[in-house]
């Protein structure tokens, strides 16, 4: 077996992995949750002042080991997909966006060697690191099952968000109208009467901006049913999605023994 093909096989995340490529993997979803977790606890003042080098250095070792990963992923990508050439399958992969995300991964640690950058960027940057947890997705069937499902209704779903759009834009246009008159510091413009939109939209209702007038209340409450009916059709839409991924998923089994369909036994 050639190094590139061990390779291969210790950062394969499929099913038939061998040994030490689920050992692999394994090891590098227990990094991914340590590092959500040290993210969680630097947000302690007390705790980043007293152990700032313990979460330094175990950045750094993550880090480096996520930056491994990815070049070895990179490097035998053409063995992942033998239907390309090396150079398009390296390019295939570095933009493919589960490689993206493990770049995003690695990148706020990068730029401020690379580059001088302002501290309130390198903040910014900082929130990248969350993206680590995404990396999950690899390793995970039941997020790529979700995000077949996504990937399937995503132009049902789409549908569902413009019509949802459209509502919020004509409900904030109407608030305003009705409403700023009486409440010109709480919707002074259609912008600020989209916070109220979303509020009740999506029917959670804050109450920091609420309606007063007969016709703006009769608005809100037809706003807060559309938003109960709403929610409900992606819900729906991505239910049945599961479903039927469930169901071709037991019809496709095959026998471990003899390897036939056992789909008929299958109700």
């Amino acid at each position: 077996m050639s190094f590139r093909n061990y390779l291969f096989q210790v950062v394969d995340e499929n099913e038939k992995a061998t040994k030490i490529g689920k050992f692999f993997n394994v090891f590098i979803i227990l990094l991914i949750l340590l590092n959500v977790v040290a993210i969680i606890l630097e947000s302690f003042d007390s705790l980043r002042q007293e152990y700032t080098h313990v979460f330094y250095y175990f950045e750094v070792c993550s880090v480096i080991i996520f930056t491994v990963e990815y070049l070895i992923r990179a490097f035998t990508a053409d063995l992942k997909f033998a239907d390309k050439s090396w150079i398009r399958a390296v390019l295939y992969f570095v933009f493919s966006p589960i490689a993206l995300i493990d770049l995003f991964a690695i990148l706020p640690f990068y730029l401020p060697l690379i580059f001088v950058v302002d501290l309130r960027f390198i903040r910014i940057l900082r929130i990248l690191r969350v993206s680590r947890l995404f990396k999950l997705n690899r390793y995970s069937k039941s997020l790529k099952l979700l995000q077949s499902v996504l990937k399937e209704k995503l132009p049902d779903i789409t549908v569902t968000f413009f019509i949802a759009l459209l509502i919020l834009i004509i409900s904030s246009i109407l608030m305003y109208e009705v409403e700023h008159d009486i409440q010109p510091e709480k919707f002074p413009n259609v912008v600020a009467a989209m916070w109220w939109a979303v509020a009740t939209l999506t029917t959670v209702g804050y109450g920091d901006i609420y309606p007063v007038t007969a016709f703006g209340k009769i608005i809100s409450s037809v706003i807060a049913i559309l938003g109960i009916g709403l929610i409900a059709i992606p819900t729906g839409i991505l239910s049945a999605a599961f479903l039927e991924k469930f169901k071709s998923e037991k019809m496709n089994k095959k026998c471990p023994t003899c390897g036939s369909d056992i789909s008929n036994n299958i109700e």
